[in-house]
């Protein structure tokens, strides 16, 4: 990354911060260490981590936070609006502080979920049937299936079944 992409992601994590407390002071949460620490996490990464993840990174600066921490600091950080949870098939949780508009790709196979953005998805109409009888409060489109690397692997596993195939 170059310095001034670096100074930039840096100054916007800076504006982040700011943003989190005056929404926590909006809300009458407290800005707590651990708070402040879970939601800096999530801004320094796109990988779009799992609570699990998150309490990791945090414990080497907070050594004695739990679990349980973690998780009701993400759960606070979504119902405020400051993150958002990527839905999936099966897996754990995993948070986004990204709130641009965006999409994800998550690969069923590395479980990696990739940011995208493709304009038009910003558009999508609710269906009539749906707000009659619900209020949307986010839309959002996921791919899943193979990202990249995981396809190219596939794809190589399968030359060598087919040259073993051959030799018999």
């Amino acid at each position: 990354m170059g310095k001034k992409k670096r100074e930039s992601a840096g100054h916007d994590v800076k504006r982040k911060m700011e943003d989190f407390r005056m929404r926590c002071h909006e809300m009458g949460l407290k800005v707590t260490p651990q708070r402040t620490a879970v939601y800096r996490t999530l801004l320094r990464t796109d990988a779009h981590p799992s609570a699990e993840t998150v309490f990791r990174r945090v414990r080497k600066v907070f050594p004695s936070i739990s679990l349980d921490t973690v998780n009701r600091a993400l759960l606070t950080l979504t119902d405020v609006g400051l993150a958002f949870t990527v839905e999936g098939s099966g897996d754990a949780k995993r948070y986004d502080a990204n709130l641009e508009k965006h999409q994800h790709f998550k690969c069923v196979r590395c479980r990696q979920i990739v940011d995208f953005h493709f304009e038009p998805f910003d558009r999508i109409d609710v269906p009539k049937c749906v707000k009659d009888k619900f209020t949307v409060l986010r839309k959002t489109v996921y791919f899943e299936g193979l990202c990249e690397r995981c396809s190219k692997q596939q794809q190589q596993q399968q030359q060598k079944k087919k040259k073993k195939k051959k030799k018999k």
